[in-house]
């Protein structure tokens, strides 16, 4: 019954009752106006066939298109004018000035050191265009002198992000997706209670709707009640709100400028196993850099925490300057993207992957709901003779996305891709792995919401040390895993080839 009463005055159910109370009131106020009816109805389908010509127009995906007119054709009275409150990116003034003033700091602090995308040029061109393409469209420049580290589950990971806050001495940047009181959190929290005594300036930033289940009601205030200073990212308000698609679904911890971590794993105490929602085992991943590259960390939490907060401030102070060069291999290349440009960065750097791969692509994803583009490119590798295999849960977290990934199996097996169903429990890593040399672990998910609709962020490996263990996570990963073949998506068949395909229809909604 406890449960049941939090769930039943959690903000996120109270957000939702309002904004169908509205909806409702919007429908009776049309009634009410009754012997209006056919002049109503006109403006209503007029504003339907505005939005249907408007998604053809515009420069999006055809599968996001297709998502939206289906059902505004489907219900033409009300289908525009929810694609206006929900579909439609509305950036307000404010916010828009904002983007403005960030983009231009970040393109002020963060240049490409010339030398080191030559060395890379040299060493391999077409990975070199690679980095130049992210550099153009995310801003984010490659760098040597960093070494990393790849963690294969959540504790380990946050064990060590422990010992480094204890060294903290300037200050601590926090970016998280979900955020939850618990073991994980507290002992964190903890540290950072502790730093801000001794004169460490303390930054968090949490999105609203990701942690609205999980968090008091303006949580925010507690924070800065104890030192520490807080944004809660494009908040849950009790209106129809045009931005709230939009979410922070980055994982990001700096220290001092020159130790920065993210990866999938969030502040909650099911990404170390201290609890079990999903299986017996919650699968992760996590990277841990040090060096130059850090730097790119830093300016896109500033970037984030200027953008909420609307102020404008000298990020260079917050620069860490090596005494010496760490000693590392290789090129470190953080990222991250945006859904406030027409650039699906995250996608096309997964795409580039996947194109570049000569032996073999390893992927970790929880969702595999994607589009045409991604479907043909890993046909594609397939077809043409490299090792593709994808690792999915054997345990799901929200049993129609579930389905949903389920229901692409055939179509990539019957290409040749070869996909495994973790079996321990469910998996949330979000790495690429290619030929030994090259990869990308971060937050983006195979679907809709990271292409589209969140805030990303990853890191970008060549040749770096973190690659290794990355491979080795993944060989085991194979062996606990069930390989899935076409017999068993036959056997799935109504899930497969029924309720699938009509999902599919409404997936980049989801």
């Amino acid at each position: 019954m406890r449960k049941i009463l939090h769930y039943a005055f959690n903000r996120v159910v109270i957000t939702a009752l309002i904004v169908l109370f509205q909806v409702g009131f919007f429908v009776l106020e049309i009634f009410k106006w009754g012997n209006f009816y056919v002049e109503i109805a006109f403006v209503l389908r007029f504003i339907s066939l505005c939005a249907v010509f408007y998604i053809v127009w515009k420069p999006n995906n055809p599968a996001v298109k297709l998502a939206w007119i289906v059902p505004i054709l489907i219900f033409p009275l009300f289908g525009g004018v929810l694609y206006l409150m929900f579909g439609h990116v509305f950036i307000p003034k404010k916010l828009r000035a904002g983007m403005e003033r960030t983009n231009f700091l970040i393109k002020k602090c963060l240049r490409q050191d010339e030398e080191i995308l030559q060395r890379l040029e040299q060493n391999n061109p077409r990975m070199a265009n690679q980095s130049r393409y992210i550099m153009e469209y995310a801003a984010t420049p490659v760098w040597q002198h960093t070494s990393s580290v790849y963690y294969s589950d959540g504790e380990p990971w946050w064990k060590q992000m422990l010992e480094d806050l204890e060294e903290a001495r300037h200050f601590v940047f926090l970016e998280f997706f979900i955020l939850c009181e618990g073991s994980m959190w507290d002992a964190v929290l903890e540290v950072l209670e502790r730093k801000v005594k001794e004169g460490v300036e303390v930054r968090l930033i949490y999105d609203d709707v990701g942690s609205a289940f999980l968090l008091p009601k303006k949580y925010f205030e507690t924070m800065e009640k104890r030192g520490i200073k807080c944004v809660a990212f494009n908040r849950l308000v009790p209106f129809m709100s045009l931005i709230l698609n939009h979410r922070d679904h980055r994982k990001i911890v700096v220290i001092d400028g020159k130790i920065g971590y993210t990866g999938g794993i969030n502040m909650s105490d099911e990404y170390i196993n201290y609890t079990h929602p999903h299986g017996d085992y919650w699968k992760d991943a996590g990277l841990r850099i040090e060096g130059e590259a850090v730097w790119n960390f830093t300016v896109m939490f500033l970037q984030m925490w200027n953008m909420s907060r609307y102020m404008e401030e000298e990020y260079d102070r917050y620069r860490y300057h090596f005494e010496q060069k760490v000693e590392a291999l290789g090129f470190v290349q953080p990222y991250m993207d945006t859904p406030l440009d027409n650039e699906t960065l995250g996608e096309n750097v997964y795409l580039n992957l996947i194109g570049y791969a000569r032996k073999y692509i390893y992927i970790y994803t929880p969702y595999l709901i994607t589009d045409n583009e991604m479907w043909t490119a890993l046909k594609l590798a397939a077809k043409r003779g490299v090792d593709v295999r994808i690792v999915t849960p054997g345990v799901p977290d929200k049993k129609t996305i579930y389905w949903l990934t389920q229901s692409n199996y055939q179509n990539l097996i019957e290409a040749g891709v070869k996909i495994y169903q973790y079996q321990p429990g469910f998996i949330h890593s979000k790495c690429v792995l290619c030929d030994d040399e090259a990869a990308t672990v971060g937050t983006i998910n195979f679907d809709y919401r990271s292409f589209y609709h969140h805030f990303e962020c990853g890191v970008l490996l060549y040749q770096a040390e973190a690659i290794e263990g990355l491979k080795k996570d993944m060989e085991e990963t194979f062996a606990v895993s069930e390989q899935i073949t076409l017999e068993w998506c036959k056997k799935k068949f109504l899930k497969t080839n029924i309720i699938g395909p009509i999902l599919k229809l409404f997936s980049p909604l989801l």
